[in-house]
This record gives structure tokens, sequence and C-alpha cells, in this order.
């Protein structure tokens, strides 16, 4: 099966091709345009977002094409976001999907956003595959799941207020780094490493008589960080010799939560792999503080390259062949969300 994938749910604009079926699906090309122009206002602000994909939308996906040495008439489907993100860009996306496929007389596969981010891992390890841990941390959301096959995911928790990559680039913008925050937060940490850090922030949501059951057991929660963040840089004295200090001291904190939310999750399911995805998962100290905890209890943690970790259409396209394979199409008048819930959720 042979399909394209398409993503436009914030800004950058993707397409992709995929070929196989089952688990043995190969990548064939991919292409990524981001938008540089956010960076000026440090944060995506929605109307350019949508702009920049009417622009780029015809020729991302013919380079796609191109590159895969394929056509559109010899696509099996069309895969795109539907939910979540801004809803001008994800219309972008998937007007232009529906529009391609109808012309080519093959059918429409509607992808969410974060189901993708589950898949995308697969792509480059054969490994991860269900049954797994997956943490999906990114800049809009923060989701620990036990999936046990594709498509039957169990949510065992989420943040209830910031996703981890929005804190990320909050403590940024404190800190006087350039948007997105996350690779310098990280870079800026890493020089800390062998030094004692000065700072320490309390990690989030933890506390040593949370046991199984209790609501906040697996939630996470960063606006306390970020505040803590804000006061201890609005008293430091010579903010610039603090910077790199406080940097690594909210990434441990961070890191320090998403893993031990991760392990206990690992232990009440049984789960010997873990899988990570979305833009948090190509910071080097979480994946580094998943294998150093978990490698111990016989887990592997699978992380997606910086290339398949933030928005792509690959892992659209990869999504799409798993749903196209179980007749999962999309009517022409399906709509796109800001928010929806992820599809194939089980009861706990």
């Amino acid at each position: 099966m042979r399909v394209l994938g398409i993503e436009t749910s914030c800004d950058e604009t993707s397409a992709a091709v995929v070929e196989g079926s089952g688990s043995d699906v190969a990548l064939r090309s991919l292409v990524i345009l981001s938008q540089d122009a956010h960076r000026v206002f440090g944060g995506v602000v929605p109307e350019i977002a949508s702009r920049a994909h009417l622009t780029a939308i015809v020729p991302v996906v013919e380079r796609a094409l191109a590159d895969a040495g394929t056509t559109a008439s010899a696509l099996d489907a069309v895969a795109v976001t539907y939910a979540p993100g801004l809803v001008g860009a994800l219309l972008v996306g998937l007007s232009f999907g529906k529009a391609l496929a109808w012309a080519n007389r093959i059918r429409t596969v509607g992808v969410h956003h974060m189901e993708g981010h589950l898949f995308a891992t697969a792509l480059e390890h054969a490994g991860a595959q269900p049954p797994f841990t997956a943490l999906l941390v990114s800049g809009g959301h923060t989701l620990l799941l036990d999936v046990e096959a594709w498509g039957r995911y169990r949510l065992l928790g989420a943040t209830r207020d910031d996703a981890a990559g929005e804190a990320f680039d909050k403590v940024a913008k404190l800190l006087g780094l350039p948007y997105p925050g996350g690779p310098h937060i990280e870079r800026l940490a890493a020089g800390q490493r062998s030094a004692p850090n000065r700072f320490r922030f309390t990690r989030p949501m933890l506390r040593s008589d949370q046991r199984l059951g209790d609501p906040d057991y697996y939630d996470m929660s960063f606006s306390g960080l970020k505040t803590a963040v804000l006061t201890t840089v609005r008293a430091s004295t010579d903010r610039e010799a603090d910077r790199a200090d406080i940097a690594r001291a909210f990434q441990d904190a961070l890191t320090d939560t998403l893993v031990e939310k991760t392990a206990r999750a690992v232990d009440a399911f049984g789960r010997t792999r873990v899988v990570l995805g979305g833009g948090v998962a190509c910071n080097g100290a979480l994946v580094s503080a998943m294998r150093e905890r978990l490698a111990p209890r016989g887990a592997a943690i699978y992380a997606p390259s910086p290339r398949l970790a933030t928005d792509n259409a690959a892992m659209i396209a990869r999504a799409g062949v798993f749903h196209a394979e179980r007749g999962d199409w999309a009517p022409l008048d399906l709509d796109a969300f800001a928010s929806a819930p992820l599809p194939g959720l089980v009861v706990t």
C-alpha cells in the first residue's frame, strides 16, 4: 500500500510517502517546511501559520511525490491530520488532501495528530511495536498511555495545565533564549552537568505517599514549575551568571517527573518497551534518564530521531496505512477540530 501523508496542524507544512503493509512499512520520502516567521513573536501566530501553509502546500506535496518517484494517481490513499491543532492550519492540509484524493479517485484517511506520534518511532525502530508504554511530549500535549495494540490505547495520565514543550518555551523566554526553547535550554543545561547546581526545583505532582489509583498518580502539572523559575529569575542578582544553572534545574525537575510517571506505568502494566514521541522526545537528557532508570528493569527505550519527533507527515502516513488496512475511510465532509479525543481509547 502506498500512502501520502499531509501534516499542517501547527507551523510545519509537511508531506511524506510511505509504502508497505502491516508492520513492514518503509518511508519513501519526507518533506518538512518550517515557518521561521514565528521566531520574531516568540510563539506561533495562527493567522501567519495558515497563510504560510496556503503558500507551501502545493510545492511541498509535489516534492514529496517526486522524491518518492510516484504520482498522485499511483497512490492508494491520502492520510491527513484532522485534529488536534490550529483549525485554520488544519483546514489547509485537510482541504487539499481531500481534493487531491477526490481528483484521483482514491480514498482519504483522517489521522489524529497524537496517534501519528505513536506510530512515528516504528518507522525507525522495528521493536517499537505494541504492547508498550508511550510518553507523548510536545508543545501542546503531554500524554502517558498504555498501548496494548495499535488502535487500542489506555490513557493513564496527562498534564493538567502546561504541556512539557510549552513549559520549555516559556522558561526559555524567561531566560532570554530564542523560540522554540527546548533545544536552547538543553544546550545551556548540558554545560552544567559536571558542576554542582545552586538551584533545585520541586518535582511537580510527585509525592512519596502517592499510590496507584490516586487521581494524580499518573497526571502531571508544569505551571507551578514555570512559576518557580519565574520567581528565581526575578530574584537573581546576576541573571546571566545564573542562567545555565536555572536551565539545568528546570530541565532536571521536568525530566525527573516524566521519568517517574513513566516508570510507574511500566511497573503497573509490566511492559518491556517504552516509546517516546513528540518534539520533547528529542531531548537527550530525557532519553538518557529514561534509559538509566528503566534499563535495569529490562525495558527498552525507543525514541524517534529529531526529524520524526517534531511534527511531520511521515507519522501521519504511517498511521494512515494502519487505518486504511482496517477500512477506516474518512468521508469527504471530514472537518478539522482544535481538540478531539484520541481514537481507540479503552476504558481503564
